[in-house]
């Protein structure tokens, strides 16, 4: 709809002037707006208000007949439209029948990969590593809606420093405690979260267990100890199954794996082939990013061994080698904002068609109200149990549903338990920290995830009642204002999805999904959708209650978020 209003207004608008037009927040503001008109007349030296008012008339006088039911302008500068009748009703024809309604091709013929997750083996894998998977996820969504071909990426780190304190920590209680195979995934991972702990606490307070430590890290890169190596294989197989258990609940399938232990090596050869850009320092090499701005990094260490950074440089290089990739997004915390900024340097030295294909999406942490949590003290708020404790709560809701199975009533938790989280997550701008607060997250009235999946679950159940009525899309016969506003909030749609893939913000669909559930079911409080006398009326009525629970499962399915059909 907006791209029909900017091809109005272009006519009027000089070549190279944005044309922004927006929803208005309030309905008395029409249903779009533009201020393009303080623009023009910034460079025509002309008051707002009267550059408005011409370009009102004009616009009115040259748009399709009936297009608009006026166009109005008003101070400071704005333009604001109103759509007629007749145009919503066409338009909402068209989307009633577009099963695909929101997509576009305008990524069409590109590869896109987004790196996102990111866990480390040996460590469990933690609630904030569903902001990195909830937001990547939600972000690759938006591209394939967009018509991009999407990687999904994810880079774990196989080794370091984490990996040697975890192992030293399995050398002190495998004999006892060791699990074997025939031992619970779970118990696996509970045992390298003890020996995670252990190690990093002995590595912080003995110092010589931290030397020994240092060495174990050592003998991981150079694979030179039988005892070590089956520490190591076994601790890493147990952790990528683990993780996969997680991906599965999440919605996540991942195209290609990266890990530390392979890109270490690329980034060896890489810093080593540009000395002319990094310096030895202390028997190190770094990259002195102060004649930028920026910080000195170590990219070497003084024991020849690639720190991130290098792995960084080597885990970039070999993306763009094995794809023929358009655009690279890596989601991470913001924690690293300083540290991607020097590493985003030295690529632009060294690979400058990388680095310009490159961008670093950065977000903010997710924590609980009881606050911090740390994997050095074993103090983890795991992915799984924040997923289970929703679980836990949402089960009371659930235990006078008689209309559905056991198992029904299972897979609904679990699906309003994952909608719940990620919601909470993406209706917020990406870089901002959250607290999960569980009552605002599964409230069933509310900005919540779960409000819209009832919401959807709510349409279809009318949809169910109406048995076998045929719906018809003759939409001239909607004329109460409920309908309408359902309609116009549709008919935003394909701009709001357009939006949120421009700007990186899904945000902006879940705060767009939360208004046209909140249109829908007013429209649903307010409508006699199956008791009315006129038949026509009520299989058009029906056409829009199904348009809407269309639009609003696709919304679901970009937010990564699943539409029960009951609840």
């Amino acid at each position: 709809m907006k791209d029909s209003i900017i091809s109005i207004l272009k006519p009027f608008v000089p070549d190279g002037t944005p044309v922004d037009v927006s929803v208005p927040e309030q309905g008395s503001f029409g249903h779009y707006s533009t201020n393009v008109a303080m623009r023009l007349a910034n460079a025509e030296k002309k008051a707002p208000l009267v550059v408005a008012d011409d370009l009102a008339g004009k616009i009115m006088k040259s748009a399709p007949a009936d297009f608009f039911e006026k166009v109005e302008a008003v101070a400071p500068g704005f333009v604001n439209f109103w759509l007629s009748k007749k145009t919503i009703q066409e338009e909402l024809q068209k989307a009633s029948r577009n099963e695909h309604y929101g997509a576009s091709e305008s990524m069409k013929g590109k590869t896109v990969m987004v790196e996102f997750t990111d866990p480390n083996p040996f460590k469990l894998l933690h609630i904030g590593h569903l902001m990195s998977n909830t937001i990547g996820e939600s972000i690759s969504r938006l591209y394939e809606t967009s018509g991009a071909n999407v990687i999904r990426a994810n880079y774990q780190g196989d080794v370091g420093l984490h990996v040697a304190k975890a192992i030293w920590g399995m050398e002190q209680t495998s004999k006892e405690n060791m699990p074997g195979e025939e031992d619970s995934l779970a118990a696996k991972m509970e045992f390298l979260g003890k020996a995670y702990a252990l190690g990093s606490s002995a590595y912080e307070n003995q110092p010589e267990t931290k030397a020994a430590i240092i060495e174990i890290n050592e003998k991981i890169y150079a694979r030179s100890d039988s005892r070590i190596n089956e520490l190591y294989d076994a601790g890493r197989a147990w952790s990528l199954a683990y993780f996969e258990t997680v991906y599965k609940r999440l919605g996540t399938k991942f195209n290609h794996y990266f890990f530390e232990s392979e890109a270490g090596k690329d980034g060896l050869e890489v810093v080593h082939s540009h000395l002319e850009i990094f310096k030895e320092s202390d028997g190190a090499i770094v990259f002195q990013g102060e004649q930028y701005g920026l910080h000195t990094r170590v990219f070497i260490n003084s024991k020849g061994l690639p720190t991130y950074e290098a792995k960084e440089l080597g885990l970039n290089k070999k993306k763009f080698e094995l794809y023929p990739l358009d655009f690279s997004v890596i989601v991470t915390g913001n924690e690293i904002i300083d540290y991607f900024k020097v590493l985003l340097k030295a690529m632009e030295l060294i690979f400058p068609d990388v680095a310009k294909k490159t961008l670093h999406l950065s977000h903010g942490m997710l924590r609980l109200p009881s606050g911090k949590m740390s994997s050095r003290t074993g103090d983890v708020i795991t992915a799984e149990s924040l997923l289970d404790q929703v679980g836990i709560k949402l089960k009371e809701y659930m235990s006078d549903k008689a209309d559905l199975s056991e198992q029904e009533k299972n897979e609904v938790i679990e699906s309003i338990s994952v909608g719940a989280i990620k919601y909470s997550i993406l209706r917020q701008n990406p870089g901002q920290d959250i607290i999960f607060d569980f009552d605002t997250s599964l409230s069933f009235d509310g900005d919540s995830g779960p409000y819209l999946q009832y919401t959807y679950a709510r349409l279809r159940s009318i949809l169910r009642k109406a048995g076998d009525v045929k719906m018809k899309s003759d939409f001239e016969l909607l004329e109460d204002e409920a309908e309408l506003a359902l309609a116009r909030k549709i008919l935003e749609f394909p701009d709001m999805v357009a939006q949120a893939q421009a700007r990186y913000a899904p945000s902006a669909l879940a705060t767009y999904l939360h208004r046209l559930a909140s249109a829908a079911n007013h429209f649903y409080e307010t409508t006699p959708i199956l008791a009315d006398e006129n038949k026509e009326r009520i299989a058009v009525r029906l056409a829009l209650v199904e348009t809407t629970a269309r639009v609003l499962k696709i919304g679901l399915w970009i937010l990564g978020m699943s539409a029960p059909e009951k609840i």
